[in-house]
């Protein structure tokens, strides 16, 4: 149901770790279901300071505005441009295109208090 490559938070972020220190963080099937046609994305600066639990983006759909908070702390790398113009892809491609930004991340072990895909099903389905 969830792949089981990701980690996850209780709030349906998930983060898919790269090489060295880095994390692409995107939303789940499951929140971007639930926020229904995505219309609007406000994503973090590149080099900008998160910490772990911050808002840092914001996802707004026919339904409601939505705040993303980042899984850990670390610094902006990348942004997912294609969002600027297609945000619905996020509600299509979740876990592939509809990533929304690259972390360098400051505590690698941070990543292993996160959910793995089973922890977060129970939560999903819940």
């Amino acid at each position: 149901m969830f792949p089981d490559d990701l980690s996850y938070t209780d709030k349906h972020e998930w983060l898919r770790s790269g090489s060295e220190n880095s994390a692409r963080i995107g939303i789940t099937q499951f929140a971007a279901d639930a926020l229904s046609d995505i219309v609007y994305v406000s994503l973090p600066e590149v080099g900008e300071s998160v910490n772990a639990g911050d808002a840092v983006a914001e996802l707004e759909s026919t339904k409601s505005v939505s705040d993303v908070y980042s899984p850990v702390t670390g610094e902006v790398t990348a942004v997912n441009e294609l969002l600027e113009t297609a945000p619905e892809t996020i509600n299509s491609d979740p876990y592939g295109d509809g990533w929304l930004f690259d972390i360098e991340l400051a505590e690698p072990g941070e990543i292993e208090g996160l959910l793995d895909a089973e922890e977060y099903a129970k939560i999903a389905v819940d």
